[in-house]
């Protein structure tokens, strides 16, 4: 047994095989090595990373039973899946429950950890990869924990409209100083290796290969459990946690209002009362927990959650696209190369402007600190990241994809050229936003493997890829860009050969009546702060700034050529701005002022239901224009699109989500209200008749 676990230590991973009898055949699997040290190893069933389930903690409740029975010299816990420690809660079990069994599955699962607390012996929580949520909470239980390089944890519950219910909301903050405590679980975000262990979060960062030696070290006493520091002992008087805590509702009221996220507040509120009382802080975080996973932002958050599930789903098949050649180092080129980069493809890099290259290169380095990489890490990167003025990648590539100027004719003379030099079988992908693809393939090497792959800006933060197909597409063209888009970490949705294909389509309409109503003289500030409070991530005004005032142009023309009818006249400020000049961020500025960093739009005046009517519902009847016209295979593709590529109030679960709540017959009826108010641009779209 022993040596099976010493391989495991060097590989990272535990090879079973026969010797499940002796450990168990569930999820957990414990066995006591020569040293007398026992491993409790999570290996989920069926299942390619860890979730904590009901049946998980009862295994893990089981197995505690034996070893408070026969005490081992310690007790380590660690993940079998090379992916991370745990990735959280089985979000599926949770979804449907209702607030009683809820609040008693987790009674049950408290009294687990609190158990594992409990041991006798040290507890060492061994990560590797990922903890998250449910599966940080676990290592929090143990009495250290030992981080293996590239390690993470984090309590990202709030994004699911919750906050942690298994114990974190006590035992972080009584871990590290609470401040940073609920900074983390406030915003969900992860603290990676280096930072974990400046928090005393971890109590050691070691490399795999030196982790026996560590863990030796915690048995033998040699190591210091995490002490509470003098912030921790301040914030056990009430004045003080009552103070930060007002000014925690102020800071999350500007990014996250009550109303549409109430999980922060309820978190602040726990820690606010009862701080200084653990048990009763446990007590209050479950009674939370099961009230808030009954609201709607947290059914239409794990909505959301379970929409980006179904887009992996769909590039479930395999990849085989290693090497990829990107042809363009703009804005947009650079991006989609150093992101592929950066997940593994050997990516070549064509551009005849050599200074493009370069700058290519810096913005691979920005994107691998932005992820958290290390230097090793950053320079695997750049290796496979390769500047190619000559185009040598070309006739190697597996995929190419064109990221040049959006005009007809520079695409015409590309391809041409590009088809003299792709091998056989290699696939031809255009990142064109705003041309259909059925006029570019004349000149395309084969129609059934050309399409779309339209990424969005910026790439490295844009999780969404539309899968465009024209006419002669294959089937097994799009099933490999699926499959593609999947394996460098981005979310594919197939969509057809349409005018603005679907997010463009649906977004442009929401922006053109934003910058018509500044035409009318409605102020900027007011017209942001409409969508602001419907829960857009930021307003219509600062969004065509942030995306280019020309490119906004070009793409409500090339719209408004494309449909059969246009979507709204072009407002004369857009094109006035366009051509003085003043484009947007990238020039400094816009409608706005870019020159001392992004503005900070605020309006007093308290927002008509019209205005952001206004704004959304032109919106929502381009995307039932979609649905209509099967630009997009399903609503739940549709509304994940949405989420994913333009930040549509995930609270809200995307917008057609949004139009049932409220009733296609209401969303009909407003505009028509709105067309008669307005003009025949807020005429209703036939689907919602159809599907009222």
């Amino acid at each position: 047994m022993d040596t099976r676990l010493k391989d495991y230590l060097n590989a990272a991973t535990l090879e079973l095989g026969g010797a499940a009898d002796a450990l168990g055949d569930g999820h957990w699997r414990y066995a006591v090595d020569d040293d007398q040290i026992g491993w409790l190893v999570l290996n989920c069933t069926d299942a390619s990373v860890n979730t904590i389930s009901d049946k998980v903690l009862r295994e893990l409740d089981a197995h505690l039973g034996q070893i408070e029975a026969e005490p081992p010299r310690a007790l380590i816990l660690r993940s079998a899946k090379p992916a991370g420690f745990a990735a959280g809660a089985d979000i599926h079990g949770l979804a449907d429950m209702d607030a009683d069994t809820a609040e008693q599955l987790l009674t049950d699962a408290h009294a687990v950890l609190n158990r594992l607390q409990g041991l006798s012996c040290p507890t060492i929580a061994v990560v590797h990869g990922a903890a998250l949520g449910a599966g940080f909470e676990i290592a929090l239980a143990c009495g250290y924990r030992i981080a293996i390089d590239g390690a993470s944890f984090g309590l990202p519950e709030v994004q699911l409209g919750l906050h942690p219910g298994l114990g974190g909301t006590m035992r972080l903050p009584q871990l590290i100083d609470p401040l940073q405590a609920m900074q983390m679980m406030l915003t969900g975000k992860t603290a990676h290796t280096s930072r974990a262990k400046d928090l005393g979060i971890a109590d050691l960062v070691v490399e795999e290969r030196h982790l026996r030696a560590a863990i030796h070290a915690v048995v033998k006493g040699e190591v210091d459990q995490q002490a509470r520091g003098l912030m921790g002992k301040a914030f056990g008087l009430s004045a003080a946690r009552s103070l930060a805590a007002e000014k925690m509702r102020r800071e999350v009221q500007k990014k996250a209002p009550k109303d549409h996220y109430p999980a922060p507040y309820a978190l602040i509120d726990i820690w606010a009362e009862h701080g200084d009382a653990p048990r009763a802080m446990q007590k209050a975080e479950i009674a939370s927990f099961a009230r808030l996973l009954q609201s709607e932002t947290s059914k239409n958050l794990i909505r959301a959650f379970k929409l980006r599930q179904k887009l992996k789903q769909g590039g479930k098949a395999h990849c085989d696209i290693a090497r990829v050649h990107v042809v363009g180092a703009g804005v947009m080129g650079a991006e989609i190369a150093a992101w592929v980069a950066m997940q593994g493809k050997q990516v070549s890099v064509t551009d005849p402007d050599e200074g493009a290259l370069g700058r290519m290169i810096r913005r691979a380095t920005e994107i691998c600190k932005d992820a958290h990489k290390d230097g090793l890490a950053t320079r695997d990167t750049l290796d496979r990241l390769m500047p190619d003025p000559k185009g040598y990648g070309v006739r190697n590539a597996d995929l190419v994809i064109e990221a040049g100027p959006e005009n007809p004719e520079v695409k015409a003379t590309i391809f041409a050229d590009l088809g003299r030099q792709m091998k056989t079988g290699a696939i031809l992908a255009t990142n064109t936003s705003s041309l259909q693809l059925e006029g570019l393939t004349a000149h395309v090497p084969a129609k059934t493997r050309f399409a779309g792959l339209h990424f969005f800006n910026p790439v490295s933060k844009v999780p969404l890829v539309e899968v465009v197909s024209h006419g002669s597409t294959s089937a097994a063209t799009r099933t490999r860009l699926m499959a593609f888009c999947n394996a460098i970490n981005r979310l594919p949705v197939a969509v057809a050969d349409a005018p603005g294909f679907l997010v463009n389509r649906a977004l442009m309409p929401y922006l053109l009546e934003a910058l018509l109503m500044l035409d009318e003289g409605i102020p900027k500030e007011r017209i942001d702060k409409a969508a602001l409070e419907f829960g857009m991530p930021m307003g219509p005004v600062t969004l065509a700034d942030q995306v280019g005032l020309d490119i906004c142009l070009d793409v409500a023309e090339s719209l408004n050529q494309s449909l059969d009818t246009p979507i709204a006249d072009i407002p004369s400020l857009l094109r006035e701005k366009v051509e003085a000049g003043n484009l947007g961020r990238k020039t400094g500025r816009g409608f706005y002022d870019w020159t001392d960093g992004t503005p900070a739009p605020s309006s007093s005046v308290a927002i008509p239901a019209d205005l952001t009517d206004r704004l959304i519902l032109p919106m929502l009847n381009a995307c039932a224009e979609c649905l209509r016209k099967g630009v997009v295979g399903s609503v739940e593709d549709l509304d994940a699109a949405m989420i994913f590529a333009t930040g549509f109030a995930p609270f809200r679960g995307g917008p057609m989500h949004y139009a049932a709540a409220r009733g296609f017959g209401t969303v009909r009826a407003r505009l028509a209200e709105l067309e008669a108010a307005h003009g025949a641009r807020f005429a209703p779209d036939p689907y919602w008749a159809e599907h009222a």
